[in-house]
């Protein structure tokens, strides 16, 4: 264990020694700790597509912190320690790899598509030797829902229930969208078949091989940045978008867009 990873856990320690340590870090427990995770996580998300690696060291080193909070409550608790959690990790990722680690050759994992096979394929009887049988089982309930869909909807893939095309998936759209067309806006099932439909577009978005999360992600970033051009255009004429008209405010959206073309 290297110098830096004793002095990090000796840290904790302190950090929730009952006689000496801080008193926020001793209230804690793993949930009040898991929204800081979880901002944690998008923080290095972040800083990896600003290409900012400066910072991106910082939050990774934010990110492990996390862990070892959590270690650092399992250790006072008997139940695990940091040592425990590398362990596991380096068992599992030994596992899962045996064209690098075991007896499977290097000709025989062919590509990387054939390696994700045989990843799905060892956490399928990874699963089933946990007592989990459904294909459905450990998808966290606790992941955003967007990448809970795309997560479903490719788990049922992997034995077969899927589209066999784009097409059929486009076609379920088209469907869903003629639903919520014909429900009116105050009923109870109008929250039903929007989140069918947004269901289904996730089909059309992996289809493609491409991440709903990543996808729209994007299009928020393209939503944004055109949108504080109009501020900035609404701000040369001595205007805020409040002292503004809408049709005003489309022209100008429509010149920013017209630009970034």
């Amino acid at each position: 264990m290297s110098d830096n990873i004793t002095r990090l856990l000796g840290i904790m320690s302190r950090l929730r020694d009952p006689q000496s340590g801080c008193p926020w870090d001793l209230k804690q427990s793993y949930a009040t700790i898991v929204p800081y995770t979880l901002e944690e996580a998008y923080e290095v998300a972040d800083a990896i597509a600003r290409e900012s690696f400066d910072e991106l060291k910082d939050e990774l080193g934010d990110l492990l912190f996390q862990v070892v909070f959590y270690a650092q409550i399992a250790k006072e608790e008997g139940r695990f320690e940091f040592d425990d959690c590398v362990a596991a990790i380096c068992d599992k990722l030994e596992r899962r790899h045996p064209h690098v680690f075991g007896s499977v050759s290097v000709a025989d994992a062919l590509n990387a598509d054939t390696v994700l096979q045989n990843w799905e394929a060892l956490k399928s009887n990874e699963r089933k030797d946990s007592g989990l049988y459904s294909v459905l089982d450990n998808i966290p309930q606790a992941m955003p829902a967007l990448s809970r869909a795309y997560k479903l909807q490719k788990r049922c893939a992997n034995v077969g229930f899927d589209w066999p095309n784009v097409e059929g998936c486009w076609d379920k759209v088209k469907e869903e969208i003629l639903e919520v067309e014909q429900t009116q806006a105050s009923s109870a099932e109008l929250s039903e078949e929007l989140g069918d439909l947004m269901f289904a577009l996730v089909n059309v978005v992996r289809k493609h091989k491409l991440d709903p999360e990543a996808v729209l992600r994007a299009a928020n970033s393209k939503f944004e940045k055109r949108f504080r051009a109009v501020e900035q255009a609404l701000a040369a004429e001595g205007k805020t978008p409040q002292q503004s008209s809408l049709d005003e405010m489309g022209a100008l959206w429509h010149k920013v867009k017209k630009h970034a073309q």
